[in-house]
């Protein structure tokens, strides 16, 4: 089930960057301690594999968050301008992972 989730998640990833029209190298999926994904400027993307686990709609936002990186390394106004163009109102998906990072922040304590 674990691998059959990361193979979707990969197969997504790859989707959004062929309509982003970025080129990606190589995409992981592990255990991340402080951040959700990072993107090397080669193309190399790693995703906590705690994503698998959320819902779709924040797993693009993780996604395309990264891959617009790509294209663009900080997050100005044309990331922010591109952020809205495909997701709508990422904002609100941006505040939605945070309140679950603290709430399992919480959890842990």
């Amino acid at each position: 089930m674990v691998s059959e989730s990361k193979a979707n998640f990969k197969k997504k990833v790859w989707e959004w960057a062929e309509k982003l029209e970025v080129s990606v190298e190589f995409i992981t999926l592990r255990s991340m301690r402080n951040k959700w994904a990072s993107c090397s400027s080669t193309g190399r993307l790693t995703f906590d594999s705690s994503l698998l686990e959320l819902p779709p709609h924040l797993q693009d936002y993780a996604i395309v968050h990264e891959l617009l990186h790509l294209q663009i390394p900080n997050h100005g106004r044309l990331w922010q301008c591109l952020m809205e163009a495909h997701l709508g109102d990422y904002q609100s998906y941006e505040k939605e992972l945070k309140e679950i990072v603290r709430d399992r922040m919480k959890s842990k304590n």
